[in-house]
């Protein structure tokens, strides 16, 4: 960058002074609309923090035609508008094809989620099926015993002889209204319903000759008869509506059915979430109040560290934050709990980048170069680390975008943006506003700091201690996990995303303890479930408690939600109810370890490409998964919580190790240069001097990383706690394996396995 003179750098100032107070009033006014539920400048929310009903169906039968599965989700969207009505300002439904055999339905900031989902039930199929059939048999009969009707032969056959008159795709629409009967005068409810072209003259057919036989045409969806009303006129004209209602909820009800079985295809739940608004708005405020308390102390942190630059840095992080709620906001970017982690995390990393770069000014500082020399030099040596360390992490949150769902995928979209915005405001703004602030005056070295010259620390020498130490912590976690899988338990504690089930959150109106809720609260729940196999999990420091079971359907999970509101005291706004399927577990299993194989595998072959030396990457690559084992440890021994976060907590650990490592091997890399011989000995100086020249540098960004995660432990809600604590593992030890594990590995492989030799 071109060396600024001094009302050049007093413009820049303005301008980018400006630019922070802009972004950052907008920024205020985005969280608090956000905040406060208006819908001017608020960020659209997930279901875990807007609270409402989250569903995943699975298509029955064969895979479907794109367009038959397209078609599914725009009747879908439509008969949810139905229900809540398409001006509504209060919910933003979301429906949307998962793969090829899937849909999935959100409907954030519903107040009553339980009902919407009773109202939304199971899509399937609906048949309009004749009385009898053309050799006059009769295709239903009247059961006494259920007081139902029932079907004489099988669906497939009364299809096959023509006896289905219509189906749901031959139905354009149904909807519950009042007329006036035309021989009492009085209002009664009735079902309206309209056909298509080909259901028109199908149901012409079929009507003239029911009504000359004085028969009746049965609606019979999803396994049983939910109406059998006989036909008292031949219908023409594609209208007819649907007399005997006993009041408009019956007729309501059967419209909704005549509806939804109006879907080309026939889908069967799969995963169900309910979450309360109130625990959802309680998620929202810790974790912005963690993330604006982390952010000021590492700014204090950066202003008390690097003086000037540490200012410079402070002004882009502040930017660097309104930017990332700016574009949440101007692009719709829906925002979920991991999310929130995501960006705070991402404003921990930032910081790495500037680290690098005020290192890399000091050690030039106190080569005897100018300080305008040095901030030159310093960013231009920089570059090479940072980028490779970024691309590493981008790298990791690709895996999550492709191969994660749901929340995973939001913490993976924050997590790259955060990343691409942290490279931008370190390389740019904060260049800019340092030659800026030199150009106004502040040239002094005292405001920029000398890198002490340090003595060489002999990692090289305890190597075998450090490989000893973490050899045995992984082995700690795996007879942890031994002893766990003899005592009959599962090797994890695998959460209901692993397993399938019932996970039900409720905020008590006060304390318990663990034991007063087996005694007291579980034996009402088995009752109500009709089952003993109850987990319970109490939440340290809050009112609330985690009732784990069996999957339950929305009948029990409704009673459920009684009994507690009526035994309890508990506001339905303060239960969180999660289904998961056994399909979904399963796959969520095979997804965690191919994410963690095709993030290390990608990563491997860029530092591969990057170092043009394979022990570099290999010895990355075992330093990572040391980490990820590590990890793996404190879940096993800790009993922490096995879930979709789970996934993102090690490919996060993946990314921040290797970036870590890189920062190491770019210096070895850089003094390699100068190296006259690559005997054992000097191998092991060059390798002890890295490390201590980059000493400082991870010890500061392990540092404001750890801020950061650590006041979501301290302030976030039970789902990001079990996020942070192995989160904050992962980062330390991610910073112990750069240090101890993976340079001393680079040197084990530089001494004992030999490259090709450089053709002279």
């Amino acid at each position: 960058m071109k060396r600024l003179k001094k009302g050049q750098g007093v413009a820049w100032l303005v301008v980018l002074l400006a630019c922070i107070v802009g972004f950052g009033y907008l920024a205020w006014n985005i969280v608090t609309a956000t905040v406060s539920g208006k819908d001017d400048f608020d960020i659209r929310l997930g279901l875990d923090l807007a609270g409402g009903v989250s569903i995943t169906y699975q298509v029955v039968g064969d895979t479907p035609s794109s367009e038959d599965l397209n078609d599914t989700v725009t009747k879908l969207q439509k008969r949810i508008e139905n229900e809540l009505g398409s001006d509504s300002s209060t919910t933003e439904a979301s429906v949307y094809p998962v793969g090829d055999d899937r849909i999935t339905v959100e409907i954030p900031g519903v107040k009553d989620a339980n009902a919407l989902l009773a109202e939304l039930g199971t899509p399937g199929s609906i048949y309009f099926i004749a009385q009898t059939d053309a050799a006059g048999n009769q295709n239903y009969s009247y059961d006494s015993t259920t007081g139902g009707y029932k079907l004489n032969y099988d669906l497939n056959d009364l299809i096959a002889n023509g006896s289905v008159i219509l189906q749901g795709s031959d139905v354009k629409n149904a909807t519950a209204t009042n007329q006036q009967n035309q021989t009492t005068g009085a209002t009664e409810p009735v079902v309206s319903i309209s056909l298509t072209d080909a259901g028109t003259k199908a149901f012409a057919d079929a009507t003239t000759t029911a009504y000359a036989r004085g028969e009746s045409i049965g609606i019979y969806y999803d396994g049983q008869f939910v109406s059998v009303p006989k036909v008292n006129a031949a219908i023409t004209d594609g209208k007819c509506v649907i007399e005997g209602m006993s009041d408009f909820d019956e007729a309501d009800s059967l419209a909704s059915y005549i509806r939804i079985g109006g879907l080309n295809l026939e889908l069967e739940e799969l995963q169900s979430e309910v979450v309360g608004a109130q625990l959802g708005s309680s998620a929202l405020s810790t974790s912005l109040l963690a993330a604006a308390i982390g952010l000021i102390i590492v700014m204090i942190f950066l202003m008390i560290m690097y003086r000037v630059p540490g200012v410079a840095a402070s002004l882009a992080l502040a930017l660097y934050t309104g930017l990332m709620l700016f574009i949440l906001w101007a692009f719709d970017i829906t925002l979920t709990l991991p999310g929130i982690a995501g960006i705070i995390l991402s404003i921990g990393m930032a910081v790495d980048a500037n680290v690098i770069i005020f290192a890399r000014i000091r050690e030039e500082i106190a080569a005897g170069k100018s300080v305008i020399a040095a901030i030159e030099i310093g960013f231009k040596k920089a570059l090479s680390a940072i980028v490779d360390g970024n691309v590493t992490t981008l790298i990791a949150a690709a895996v999550l975008g492709v191969l994660g769902s749901g929340t995973v995928k939001g913490f993976a979209i924050t997590l790259a943006l955060g990343v691409v915005l942290s490279m931008f405001t370190a390389l740019v703004i904060t260049r800019i506003l340092m030659n800026a602030l030199y150009a106004v005056g502040l040239r002094d070295q005292k405001f920029y700091g000398k890198a002490k010259a340090m003595k060489n620390i002999n990692f090289m020498s305890k190597k075998a201690v450090f490989f000893a130490c973490s050899i045995l912590v992984i082995c700690v976690g795996f007879v942890g996990m031994g002893v766990h899988g003899a005592k009959g338990d599962k090797a994890l504690n695998y959460s209901l995303e692993f397993l399938g089930g019932t996970s039900t959150t409720v905020e008590f109106n006060e304390a318990y303890t663990l034991a007063q809720a087996d005694d007291e609260i579980v034996p009402k729940i088995a009752e109500v479930i009709g089952n003993n196999d109850v987990q319970t999990q109490v939440v340290d420091n809050t009112n609330q408690i985690i009732f784990k079971t069996r999957s339950l359907d929305l009948e029990q999970r409704e009673a459920l939600n009684t009994m507690l509101e009526n035994d309890y005291g508990v506001d339905e706004s303060a239960i969180t109810s999660s289904n998961i399927g056994s399909t979904i577990s399963g796959e969520m299993r095979s997804q965690s370890l191919l994410a963690v194989i095709v993030a290390a595998f990608f990563m491997l072959l860029y530092i591969w490409f990057r170092f043009k030396d394979i022990r570099f990457a290999s010895s990355a690559i075992i330093a990572l998964i040391h980490d990820v084992l590590v990890v793996l440890a404190l879940y096993a021994v800790a009993r922490i919580s096995v879930g979709s976060a789970f996934i993102a907590c090690m490919l996060t650990v993946i990314g921040y190790s290797v970036n870590d490592t890189i920062v190491i091997f770019d210096r070895i890399r850089e003094n390699k240069k100068v190296l006259r011989d690559e005997t054992p000995e000097s191998l092991q100086t060059l390798a002890n001097e890295s490390i201590t020249q980059t000493l400082s540098r991870s010890i500061s960004t392990s540092f404001t990383t750890v801020v950061m995660v650590l006041m979501l432990l301290i302030l976030g809600v039970t789902s990001i706690r079990e996020f942070a604590l192995p989160l904050l593992v992962g980062i330390v030890c991610g910073t112990y394996s750069s240090i101890c594990i993976a340079t001393e590995l680079w040197y084990v492989m530089k001494v004992h396995i030999k490259g090709k030799k450089k053709a002279n």
